[in-house]
Order: C-alpha cells, then sequence, then structure tokens
C-alpha cells in the first residue's frame, strides 16, 4: 500500500497535542501530586492507607475499566457535568482529567518515597530555627526532595505521552481535539500504513529509552554515584 510523505501535517498536529496533553498533565500532577504525597510520607492511621490504595488503582486497574468508569463520571448525565454545565467527555480537558487520574501513582509514588528518605530530621532542625512549617516544607523538604520530584515528572509525562486505553475511551480520536500519538499509531495499523507508524512507534520507544535511563542516572546520583 503507497503512503507517500512518511511525515505530515497531520501527524505534527497530534504531535504537538499529544506534547500539549502530556505538560499540562504533568503539571497538574506536581501541584496535586506533591502536597498528597507529603500527607502520605507524614500521616498514620488507615486513611493513609486508604488514600494510597487508592492513589495507586491505575497501576493495576486495567485503562479500560478506568476509561469506562471516567466515561460516565465526565458524560452528559453526570453529576459532575451538572456542576460544571458541560460534559467532558471528548474533550481536551476531559483528557486532562483522565490522564491525571491515570498517572498519578507514577508521580505520587517516586515523590511520596523521597519524602520518607529524607526523614523526619531535617524538618525538626528547621523549627529549631523557628521557621514555619509552610517555609520548611518550601526551603528544606522541597529541595531535598527535588530528584523525586524530578522522577516523578518524567514518569507522568512519559505515561501520559503512551497512554491509549484511557483516552480512547474517554476521548476517541477526534483530529485536533483528543487524537493523541497512541490512538494514531492504532488507525495507522489499522489502515495498513505501516510506515508512519514506525515512524510514531519508533519515536515513542526512543522516548522510553530516555525515560528509563534518566531514570537511572537519578537512582545512581541518589546512591552517591555507587552503582
Amino acid at each position: 500500500m503507497t503512503e507517500g510523505v512518511l511525515f505530515d501535517a497531520a501527524m505534527i498536529e497530534t504531535l504537538l497535542l499529544t506534547l500539549k496533553l502530556a505538560t499540562v498533565t504533568t503539571l497538574v500532577l506536581l501541584l496535586v501530586g506533591t502536597p498528597l504525597a507529603w500527607w502520605l510520607s507524614r500521616a498514620g492511621g488507615l486513611w493513609k492507607e486508604v488514600v494510597a490504595t487508592l492513589v495507586s488503582l491505575p497501576i493495576v486497574l486495567p485503562p479500560t475499566v478506568l476509561g469506562f468508569y471516567l466515561l460516565i463520571a465526565m458524560g452528559p448525565h453526570s453529576p459532575l457535568t451538572a456542576i460544571l454545565g458541560r460534559k467532558l467527555s471528548f474533550t481536551f480537558e476531559g483528557l486532562v482529567v483522565g490522564s491525571v487520574v491515570y498517572s498519578l501513582p507514577f508521580v505520587v509514588n517516586p515523590i511520596r518515597n523521597a519524602f520518607e528518605a529524607m526523614g523526619p530530621r531535617p524538618m525538626e532542625v528547621a523549627a529549631t530555627l523557628r521557621a514555619s512549617p509552610w517555609d520548611a516544607f518550601f526551603t528544606v523538604a522541597l529541595p531535598l526532595a527535588a530528584p523525586g520530584i524530578f522522577t516523578g515528572a518524567i514518569l507522568g509525562f512519559a505515561h501520559t505521552v503512551g497512554e491509549f486505553g484511557v483516552v480512547l475511551m474517554i476521548g476517541g480520536g477526534i483530529p485536533g481535539e483528543t487524537k493523541v500519538l497512541s490512538v494514531t499509531i492504532f488507525d495507522y495499523v489499522e489502515t495498513l500504513q505501516w510506515g508512519k507508524a514506525h515512524v510514531l512507534a519508533g519515536g515513542m520507544l526512543g522516548l522510553s529509552f530516555v525515560v528509563i535511563l534518566a531514570m537511572m542516572l537519578i537512582e545512581r546520583r541518589l546512591n552517591g554515584g555507587k552503582r
């Protein structure tokens, strides 16, 4: 089957939309996930375990199941739609909401681990120097947890770029609105446009390699270069 140009305007549009989705999702995840990770690293009791379990559910839950319930939650007859006055399903905003939920554990867990590895001592020292809890958090906790935050940001971005089941369920494949890279690759394979599928799939393979390498280098740095 003749495919013509392997990289065209439609692919550029899809690439830009995917990067936009991943960027917005990562920023929201850092804003939401960092304080949540801090609370999980310091809280105790049953509620902590319940919240931690809910955060980690997307790791084991099939994406189509998560996407199905998100589709119902953002559909035209949901309470959320009544509150907002508009439905979020099959919109870019809906993709952001779904991506945030789906990638939440990949951002929260590394940041939580970094906060827990820090231990209570730095905050205790900051308190003895009369630093307020907010000042101590921003000037002590966040800098010490920076590698974990960076790791979470990388994982959240990469996971959003590669997600398929959730975005297909809640966004479909509307060009310029919800048609992201993973959905486009699926469409190219279905229509036997192997060359274009190879271009996009190869790019995502390269991105995955870079993400894993960056994770290993960060972990090596955290271990003081002993690996």
